[in-house]
């Protein structure tokens, strides 16, 4: 047990919490466009540095450095916490109330790019060591911080950085990256991710951009790649390349029962949206399982010709459309790219190039697991609320090659709320929960340790 109560402490800092979390927002640690990259790593390096009176190690990724940082404990149990110093672009800037690195706390919230994805979850984690460490001299078992620079570009060199350095990953459970409250303030706690393979195609045609009477003649890249997207899916939503879900892992009885206990505030979601109804019309049961268990095939855009204001009569020479699959357990991202070239081959659409840009593979942990139960413990304690527990997030990360590749238990909760606007203008997370989310991973270390301890004590 802890010398002083962590979440007394934790109150007692919270104004110090809230400043290294707006310090940290003001960096615009755009990995995509290579802006305040460095300068985000020297923020952490000072966190570290000068508030837990560490020197953290930077793990060479092949590109920006993941920062990592091992803390030794009482125990010779470890838990580890991944989370990601990136932020997505502030685009559309027009769009945001208040500059996008510029945090404004106003209505409870605080609002700024990354705040919620992925900031506010890392110093939240942060801090909690550190209200560890105010409440007691010591911590109750090994943390390790792993801070990767590079996951809004789809985690590209994360594969050859797990290999090389698996024992510094090592861990009894990891703490994934993300974590969000439903409307009614119920905390989710996410088993998994899906995963993702995310492509370039590109649609070739004249060596310029010709005036629109060639239409007659020449033929419009812009059509061909049209005509190829038409190929991908049908209007009711299903996959037509071959073989796409041939090797999903089945749905297990246990993860259907966590479905039915998943609640999905549909009403909410649609209104705080303004969309009067889902894809395909789909509600209650049928809209939760295609949510959380099913593949997509989704255009994220398109590029061509002119779209600028008023008319130009152009042929363009060049189209190209972004796409990204999120894939369910069993799905391989290199089989679905192979299957992928071979459908647009097989519909006559040889010349469209294909330029893969990130994959990841699914993952998934049971539910059975020490961390889960502890985690499921530790939000009702803290919110007062038992969570809404999830097999995986429709969403995707690294987790595949960071845990389960390694033998590690995953599972995530944390700061940001159903409307946080992740990758969007206005993103923003609650102050409360951003405390809350401090007070959930910092009882957990503990109480992660005595469960161990205690299967430990059982074992012996």
């Amino acid at each position: 047990m802890l010398k002083r109560d962590v979440l007394t402490v934790i109150e007692e800092n919270r104004e110090r919490y809230i400043e290294w979390l707006v310090e940290f927002c003001k960096i615009p640690s755009v990995a995509a466009q290579g802006r305040g990259m460095e300068e985000a790593v020297k923020f952490l390096d000072g966190l570290f540095e000068e508030e837990l009176g560490l020197q953290p190690e930077k793990l060479d990724a092949g590109g920006y450095p993941v920062v990592y940082c091992e803390m030794k404990g009482a125990s010779d149990h470890t838990i580890s916490f991944y989370n990601h110093y990136d932020v997505q672009p502030e685009d559309p800037v027009d769009l945001w109330q208040t500059p996008a690195f510029e945090p404004d706390l106003r209505d409870g919230k605080i609002f700024a790019r990354g705040v919620a994805d992925n900031k506010g979850n890392l110093i939240a984690r942060m801090a909690a060591v550190h209200a560890i460490l105010q409440a007691d001299e010591e911590l109750p078992m090994n943390v390790k911080f792993v801070f990767e620079g590079e996951e809004e570009i789809g985690s590209v060199n994360l594969p050859e950085l797990a290999e090389k350095h698996a024992e510094k990953l090592a861990s009894d459970g990891c703490v994934w990256e993300f974590g969000y409250r439903d409307p009614d303030g119920t905390v989710q706690l996410s088993l998994g991710v899906k995963g993702m393979l995310y492509v370039e195609l590109t649609a070739s045609g004249a060596s310029t951009d010709l005036h629109s009477a060639n239409a007659t003649i020449i033929e419009n890249p812009l059509w061909r790649l049209v005509w190829a997207l038409g190929t991908l899916k049908d209007p009711k939503e299903r996959v037509l390349i071959p073989g796409f879900y041939d090797e999903i892992d089945e749905i297990t009885e246990t993860e259907l029962a966590l479905l039915d206990s998943y609640e999905l505030d549909e009403d909410a979601m649609l209104d705080s949206l303004k969309l009067k109804k889902f894809v395909l019309g789909l509600k209650g049961d049928q809209l939760k399982r295609k949510h959380i268990f099913e593949p997509t095939c989704n255009i994220c855009g398109v590029e061509g010709g002119y779209t600028g204001e008023g008319s130009k009569t152009v042929l363009p020479s060049k189209a190209m459309a972004k796409l990204d699959f999120r894939l369910v357990p069993g799905q391989d991202p290199q089989k679905i790219l192979a299957a992928l070239r071979e459908h647009l081959d097989a519909n006559g659409f040889e010349d469209i190039e294909i330029r893969e840009m990130s994959s990841e593979v699914a993952a998934r942990t049971h539910p059975d697991e020490a961390l889960v139960h502890v985690m499921r413990s530790v939000a009702e304690k803290v919110s007062g609320k038992k969570p809404n527990v999830v097999p995986n997030t429709p969403g995707t990360g690294p987790m595949h090659v960071l845990c389960q590749a390694l033998g590690i238990p995953s599972a995530s909760f944390g700061v940001g709320n159903f409307s946080s606007n992740n990758h969007a203008p206005n993103e923003n997370i609650n102050v409360e929960d951003y405390i809350d989310g401090i007070k959930m991973a910092a009882v957990l270390i503990e109480e992660f340790n005595a469960q161990l301890n205690k299967e430990k004590s059982v074992v012996g």
